[in-house]
């Protein structure tokens, strides 16, 4: 039986509910879906998805960092829309988050997200 290692970091927002920033387990990080908060004050940083999927790389980029990971583990990263006519614009962000990494991914098109946010992103890493 395996054990879970819960990552939480204050660089990134704080559960919204009864879940975990990431856990580890088996070498591979799970993060949880991040939309684009602020970490300290637990709003959305802006109504654009421009800003918001800045944030959320930056938020998700708090928790690799808290679980001492860098960008080029990332295995796949999810990504949610709730619209796809945003997909350019979302995808130049997450071209330059990543550099010259490319992991899986899938996009997908959300009738709504949590606090009507425009875009969330989720990924697994390994660990090392």
């Amino acid at each position: 039986m395996s054990s879970i290692t819960v990552i939480h970091s204050n660089q990134a927002p704080k559960a919204v509910g009864p879940y975990s920033q990431a856990v580890i387990s088996n070498g591979v990080l799970y993060a949880s879906g991040q939309i684009g908060l602020l970490p300290e004050e637990g709003k959305l940083i802006a109504d654009d998805v421009q800003s918001q999927a800045r944030q959320v790389t930056e938020n998700l980029s708090a928790v690799l960092a808290e679980a001492g990971i860098a960008i080029s583990d990332v295995l796949k990263v999810n990504i949610f829309l709730t619209d796809m006519s945003d997909f350019p614009l979302v995808n130049a962000i997450y071209a330059d988050w990543l550099g010259e990494h490319r992991p899986a991914r899938a996009t997908v098109a959300v009738a709504a997200l949590p606090l009507a946010a425009k875009v969330e992103m989720d990924l697994m890493a390994q660990i090392g």
